[in-house]
C-alpha cells in the first residue's frame, strides 16, 4: 500500500515513526515551505521535512498543495491513501479525489468537539477532565468528515497542553496505524459526525494568554496551562510583564493579587476565588525561574499586592 504523508508540526512524528516501523511504504511526504522562525527569525524547515530527509523520503513543500501542479504529482505518486496529521493546510475536493482510499486525518480532539487548530489548549481552557483523538476522513468542510476511530483520554489537572500535546501524539500514532490497517484490510466502517454538536478551537492569541488577578483560581490555572506550548500566560507584576508558565491552584482565600506566603517560599497569591501557587515564572528579558527563586529575587512579603 503506498501511503503519501501531509503533515508540519512534531505532532505528526510519533504517526510517521509508527508507519515506518509498521513497514508501510511513505511514498512521498508534503509538508509546508520553510519559515523564520524563533527569536533570530532565521529560515526554518518543519519537523516533519528534517524527519523526511534524514530517512530519505521524498519531500514537497508547495505553497499551494491544491495547485493544478501539485494534483499531477500526487497523482504520479499512485497513492492507495493519504494521513494527514498537523499540516497546516485546508485541502479542496480536486485533491481529496486523487488518492482510491482517500485521505485520513489525525486530530487532537473527539469529535465533532474542538474542530479547527488549537484543540488540545482549548480543552484545557474549558476546564474538560477529558479529551482523546480521532481519525476521520476528510471532506470539504473543516474537520467535519465521517470518523474511522476515536479514543478517549483523561487530562490530570496539572497537565499542561505541552504535556497533553505529547501524550495526545503518542495515542494518536496507534490509532492512525490501525485506521491504515483497517484500510489495507478493507474492513472500515466509517460513521457521521453530528454537526449540531460542533465546537471550534482557532488558533489562540496573545490577549487571550493575559490573566487577571480578579479571576477565580481554577480559570488562572487552566490559563496558564492551556499557554505553556506556546507564547505563555502572563500578569503585570511591577509594570513589566511577568510570564507564568506553571501554576498549582490551592484553596484559600485574600485580597485579590496579594501575596499570602512568607518571603522566600513558593509564592500563593490570592485571586477572586482560591489562590495559585506560582511555580514557575519569568521575568521581561530573563530566564525562567522557580516561583520561590522570583519572590526572593524582587523581595516580595506576605501582604504585598501585585498589580
Amino acid at each position: 500500500m503506498r501511503i503519501v504523508y501531509y503533515g508540519s508540526g512534531e505532532f505528526g512524528l510519533p504517526t510517521l515513526r509508527a508507519l515506518l516501523q509498521a513497514g508501510r511504504r511513505i511514498a512521498a511526504i508534503v509538508t509546508r515551505p520553510d519559515r523564520p522562525a524563533g527569536r533570530g527569525r532565521a529560515v526554518q524547515p518543519t519537523p516533519v521535512k528534517t524527519f523526511a530527509l534524514e530517512n530519505g523520503i521524498p519531500v514537497r513543500q508547495p505553497e499551494n498543495p491544491c495547485a493544478p501542479d501539485e494534483i499531477e504529482r500526487l497523482r504520479a505518486d499512485r497513492p492507495d491513501a493519504c494521513v494527514v496529521v498537523a499540516y497546516g493546510h485546508l485541502l479542496k475536493p480536486d485533491i481529496l479525489a486523487v488518492p482510491r482510499r482517500g485521505f485520513l486525518n489525525l486530530h487532537a480532539s473527539l469529535l465533532p468537539a474542538y474542530r479547527g487548530a488549537a484543540p488540545a489548549p482549548w480543552a484545557i481552557l474549558a476546564g474538560e477532565r477529558e479529551t482523546g483523538v480521532t481519525v476521520f476522513r476528510l471532506v470539504r468542510e473543516l474537520d467535519a468528515g465521517p470518523i474511522l476511530m476515536q479514543l478517549e483520554i483523561p487530562i490530570p489537572i496539572l497537565a499542561d497542553s505541552a504535556e497533553l500535546f505529547q501524550t495526545l501524539a503518542l495515542t494518536g500514532s496507534q490509532i492512525a496505524l490501525k485506521s491504515v490497517e483497517l484500510i489495507v484490510e478493507g474492513n472500515c466502517q466509517f460513521s457521521a459526525q453530528n454537526s449540531e454538536f460542533a465546537t471550534y478551537a482557532a488558533k489562540l492569541s496573545k490577549e487571550e494568554a493575559q490573566i487577571s488577578w480578579d479571576m477565580d483560581h481554577i480559570s488562572i490555572h487552566n490559563t496558564v496551562r492551556a499557554f505553556a506550548s506556546s507564547f505563555g500566560a502572563f500578569v503585570t507584576a511591577f509594570g513589566k510583564r511577568l510570564k507564568v508558565w506553571r501554576t498549582a491552584p490551592v484553596e484559600v482565600m485574600g485580597t485579590p493579587g496579594a501575596v499570602l506566603s512568607p518571603s522566600g517560599e513558593v509564592p500563593v497569591v490570592a485571586c477572586a476565588k482560591g489562590a495559585v501557587r506560582l511555580l514557575e515564572v519569568q521575568s521581561e528579558g530573563k530566564r525562567r525561574v522557580s516561583g520561590a527563586e522570583w519572590i526572593r529575587g524582587v523581595r516580595l512579603e506576605e501582604g504585598d499586592v501585585l498589580t
